[in-house]
Parts: structure tokens; C-alpha cells; sequence
């Protein structure tokens, strides 16, 4: 490999961290089956569908979806003063002592 060359791909392969599974013969066989049918290598297959799978988890996890009734429970109450009381004064107090703002 010529010396550019080899620049090149330094400079264009980061990926440094690794994981490692463990799995039955079929399952993996699968693997195999299923990246050979996408022309990618098992690595590859494997990535680009646990990043699919980890967006879609994520978004469900960062997303809220209200029906219509509820999210105008849910504005109305973003609109109205908030009242303190009590139980909420304490908390704000609770938390001057525990968090420290960098």
C-alpha cells in the first residue's frame, strides 16, 4: 500500500470502541444469511441494525404523543402561573443543597 494510501485510511477509519456477542450457531448463520442478502458484511449488518433499532427506541423514549384532549390539558397547564406551596418551596430548597451548578 502506498504511503497516501495508508493516510487516507488513518485519517478516514475512527472507529476504535469494540463490542463482542456471543451466540448460537443458527443465530448467527442468520446473520450471515440475512447481511449476504444486503451484499454488507456481518459486522456491518449488524451495526446498521442495532442503530436503527437504537433511534427508533430513543425516539419513542424522547417523544410524548398526546390525543388532542390531553394536549390541550397539557398547554393550558404550561400557561397558568405556577403556585407555590409548601411541598414545592421545600423541594427548591432540597435542591439549592444537593446541586451544585457548574
Amino acid at each position: 500500500m502506498k504511503a497516501e494510501a495508508r493516510i487516507m485510511s488513518v485519517t478516514i477509519d475512527t472507529k476504535q470502541d469494540r463490542i463482542n456477542l456471543r451466540l448460537k450457531p443458527s443465530a448467527k448463520r442468520d446473520l450471515e444469511r440475512a447481511a449476504s442478502f444486503e451484499g454488507k458484511t456481518v459486522s456491518s449488518f449488524i451495526l446498521s441494525s442495532a442503530l436503527a433499532h437504537a433511534e427508533k427506541t430513543i425516539h419513542e423514549h424522547e417523544t410524548m404523543r398526546l390525543n388532542k384532549q390531553d394536549s390541550e390539558l397539557f398547554f393550558n397547564a404550561l400557561s397558568k402561573p405556577v403556585k407555590f406551596n409548601s411541598a414545592l418551596t421545600a423541594a427548591f430548597a432540597e435542591h439549592e443543597k444537593r446541586v451544585t451548578t457548574k
